[in-house]
């Protein structure tokens, strides 16, 4: 937040329910006073809880119109799709935003889907479009890719392993604000 980021996605997979619910309300905390956002993954119930702005589920997850029944109608909740038929189906759900990918190869996460690449980004956004959602775009993204991914269609990018390059994930933070404003 201190190198400008608005908005956050906490996903702690393999953290107790009690440590997990103790991170979001001090994420969301630091997150709201500085004028940013926070979505909890998985956890409609943690969300709820800590104060977060909403939740992020994946295919496998709650379905986002029993987070819906969570969370209320105010809250943010994106859905992950690594299809066009899973995406054709989220446009359709009770969503804020949607989101595709990976979209390259990456090593952070493993989601059993191959790389979509940036011709389904541009069909993506235009899908998510017609239903006035965002898309954000995640997998495998870096700084010399992001500019790509944006001008594609995407709203924006969610990036995990690159804001560690170079061990300052604060400046990482910032050089994507530049490059990608």
């Amino acid at each position: 937040m201190s190198g400008g980021a608005t908005f956050l996605q906490l996903r702690a997979k393999h953290l107790g329910g009690g440590a997990f619910l103790d991170l979001a309300a001090a994420a969301a905390e630091l997150a709201h006073a500085a004028g940013a956002r926070v979505v909890v993954n998985d956890r409609a119930d943690l969300a709820t809880l800590s104060g977060a702005d909403g939740v992020h589920v994946g295919q496998d997850d709650l379905a986002p119109a029993d987070v819906r029944r969570i969370v209320g109608g105010e809250s943010v909740v994106g859905l992950s799709t690594h299809t066009s038929e899973q995406l054709a189906r989220a446009i359709e759900m009770p969503v804020s935003y949607v989101a595709i990918g990976p979209v390259f190869e990456t090593a952070t996460k493993q989601t059993g889907y191959d790389a979509v690449g940036l011709a389904m980004v541009r069909t993506a956004a235009a899908t998510a479009a017609r239903r006035g959602l965002p898309l954000v775009a995640i997998g495998g993204i870096t700084l010399a890719r992001a500019r790509s991914v944006v001008d594609a269609g995407a709203a924006s990018v969610a990036v995990i392993g690159d804001l560690l390059a170079g061990g300052d994930p604060e400046r990482r933070v910032r050089e994507y604000l530049e490059t990608l404003g």
